[in-house]
């Protein structure tokens, strides 16, 4: 099991538990984190669960891929950070317990 927190615009935090082949964006719905409305439903088409990965943490996570990051600078209004993700292409794993992601106040198209 892997401990997961995100972090919303406020700055509260929630912290929650993922099971082995979730991703980023699943533990997020299935948790009823507000701000990961995953509208495509983890196609990668929406950018409805875009979100900001800590920089502490984007070595383990990695940076987003071209096709991810070509989808992110797609949508207009989102505010782009080198750790900028979409949720639903971040498999969780061993590796990432304890990550923060941070959550931003507005997701495109909601």
């Amino acid at each position: 099991m892997v401990k997961i927190t995100y972090i919303q615009p406020d700055g509260t935090s929630r912290t929650c538990v993922n099971f082995e082949g979730m991703t980023l964006m699943h533990l997020a719905v299935g948790n009823l984190v507000d701000g990961i409305d995953a509208q495509c439903g983890g196609m990668m088409q929406c950018g409805t669960c875009h979100c900001y990965i800590a920089p502490e943490w984007l070595d383990r996570v990695g940076v987003a891929p071209p096709d991810e990051r070509a989808m992110l600078e797609a949508i207009e209004g989102v505010e782009l950070r080198p750790g900028s993700r979409l949720s639903c292409q971040v498999q969780l794993g061993e590796e990432l317990d304890g990550l923060v992601v941070e959550i931003p106040a507005n997701q495109p198209g909601v």
